[in-house]
């Protein structure tokens, strides 16, 4: 069984508060919330954006989301990640000198909630990117692993109102990330990866969220061949995951799913009973 790497941390402090209430026999209740903070990014001495976010690892979230952004380029050589948490903001440092003014100007408002902004052309991270055919995911595994990201300690669990983003090994979890937008988590999770060098051609990853355009996307810029999520799907998060050969896996729970593409990766090895 894979080792866990990184999971949620529910009980950090500054990721949830108490807040008072009535509930719906008019009785009062304490209930905890979750916290939203807004991160500014620098790429070198250039304000990138304001985004709101848990404020748990500020580092790989913007790492990860230069990267799925196309502003960081593969063979980019990340001197230093500083992260101000007072001044609420985190500054990338590379060797080579960026300038990313045009870039900024010319953006596309994506489905995701909250900060779901991509800049630029949202295919061009993604053209001639060539997923591992010989991936392969089993039924057994799904559903064990789906038990498991459901009985893991989170933050959704503590409080909801909250996206989770998990990249897995066969049925474990290896790095589970929440966030107020599923682009958050699934960002710090490529930022993990980068930093940290993951091979990502045998992985699966997991979101609580739809399967759109931008989910499909940074899947596909990550390198990762099957996506799976317990919710459901857009018509272009589907064309594009069978344009570029990425398996994907919608309304998963229990044991039922629907595959709209890429179904050859998939052994079914384990009844539905």
């Amino acid at each position: 069984m894979a080792e866990k790497i990184i999971s949620p941390m529910p009980e950090k402090p500054g990721l949830t508060q108490k807040v008072k209430g009535i509930d719906e026999l008019g009785c009062q209740l304490e209930t905890s919330v979750v916290v939203e903070r807004p991160l500014t990014l620098f790429l070198n001495d250039q304000e990138i954006v304001t985004m709101m976010t848990v404020g748990d690892y500020p580092e790989y979230l913007a790492v990860g989301y230069l990267t799925n952004q196309n502003m960081l380029f593969p063979d980019d050589e990340i001197v230093s990640v500083e992260y101000d948490e007072e001044l609420e903001l985190v500054v990338v440092r590379t060797l080579r000198k960026t300038d990313y003014e045009l870039k900024l100007r010319k953006k596309t408002l994506t489905s995701g909630c909250a900060q779901g902004t991509m800049f630029g052309d949202l295919m061009e991270t993604i053209e001639g990117v060539e997923l591992n055919v010989a991936a392969r995911l089993k039924t057994s595994w799904l559903y064990q692993l789906t038990k498991n990201i459901n009985t893991t300690p989170s933050l959704y669990l503590a409080a909801g109102a909250i996206h989770g983003c998990v990249l897995c090994e066969k049925d474990s979890p290896l790095i589970y990330m929440e966030d107020v937008g599923r682009h958050n988590a699934v960002d710090k999770i490529a930022g993990f990866i980068r930093l940290n060098r993951i091979k990502t051609d045998n992985k699966m990853l997991y979101t609580t969220g739809r399967l759109t355009s931008e989910m499909v996307i940074k899947t596909v810029n990550m390198k990762i061949p099957i996506l799976v999520s317990r919710s459901g799907f857009t018509a272009w998060g589907v064309e594009l995951a069978q344009e570029t050969g990425l398996t994907l896996i919608g309304r998963a729970r229990g044991r039922r799913f629907v595959a709209l593409s890429g179904e050859e990766r998939i052994i079914f090895d384990a009844s539905i009973n």
